[in-house]
């Protein structure tokens, strides 16, 4: 199951899966696909049309690209990308797949639908993973058959520079499944955080709370988008501030999840009215250009 080299042309022996997998080929899905990429797995990207597909794959290059220039990885995209398939159906997954990460939006009818179309295309070792980062992974896990292999694998933005991986286990998953993947993830150069099922996890719960708050205050005028910012990064040493996050997130992420949180622990999780109305408007931050803060091209 193991392969140790990132050099571009693959791997002889990392301690990723050699085969792996990757559902939703967007900015979460092509990040996950290029970090198993470099540590020297074979991918195969799943998107539901071929035009989706080819998009996530422009995506990965762009994000190989990056990194090369960064000096970050050995080698032009090409060469890593040679070891990326894409397809269009679940059942063409291919056998001996250690590793299957679902990485399509955060709606519970979607994810479930792609799990257990995984499901029914792989073996039953094959460990099923899910990049929500705020649904109940519980409630994923009893839509399929074999939940001992299945748990949360929440990646973080972007997905080649983030640090942390946070694994949630439900309550039917199998320990030795929980291992497995905490040395996967330690294979891709993270750490990694392991939690129970609850709502929100550890991350999301915390981070969503703080970037609502901060939203609150624009809202009221109490300070700039940039000062409160400001005030986070140099006064509390965080990397990027609340809405600067939110922008990266995506505003209409960051609702829905607010709005699921709301629902599962109440109001303290009710999502401003700003933050409505400027998803209504389509200012959803980095992805459309404009969210509390302006996004150049490229950056």
């Amino acid at each position: 199951m193991s392969t140790t080299s990132a050099v571009p042309g693959g791997a002889a022996d990392t301690a990723v899966p050699a085969l792996v997998a990757v559902i939703g080929g967007g900015t979460m899905g092509a990040g996950i696909v290029q970090q198993f990429l470099t540590t020297g797995a074979s991918v195969t990207l799943v998107e539901a049309t071929t035009e989706a597909a080819e998009a996530g794959r422009g995506r990965v290059a762009a994000g190989l690209a990056a990194s090369r220039e960064r000096g970050k990885i050995d080698g032009g995209p090409d060469a890593y990308l040679a070891r990326l398939a894409t397809v269009t159906d679940a059942a063409d997954i291919p056998a001996g797949t250690g590793l299957v990460v679902e990485a399509v939006p955060e709606r519970p009818e979607l994810k479930i639908a792609v799990l257990t179309a995984a499901e029914a295309a792989v073996g039953e070792e094959t460990v099923l993973a899910s990049n929500t980062s705020s649904l109940s992974v519980t409630e994923l896990a009893a839509a399929l058959k074999h939940p001992r292999r299945f748990l949360g694998t929440h990646f973080f933005n972007p997905v080649p520079a983030s640090k942390l991986v946070e694994i949630v286990t439900a309550p039917d998953t199998d320990p030795a499944v929980t291992e497995a993947v905490r040395g996967w993830v330690g294979a891709l150069g993270k750490t990694e955080i392991v939690v129970r099922d609850a709502p929100g996890f550890a991350t999301s719960r915390l981070g969503v709370m703080l970037g609502l708050e901060a939203i609150r205050m624009v809202e009221e005028e109490v300070a700039s988008p940039a000062d409160i910012d400001t005030a986070m990064e140099l006064g509390y040493r965080h990397p990027m501030g609340p809405l600067r996050l939110t922008d990266l997130v995506g505003l209409d992420v960051r609702l829905a999840i607010a709005e699921y949180l709301a629902a599962e622990l109440g109001d303290r999780f009710a999502p401003p009215e700003l933050l409505r109305r400027m998803v209504a408007e389509g200012r959803l931050g980095k992805k459309t250009g404009q969210g509390f803060h302006t996004w150049n091209k490229g950056e």
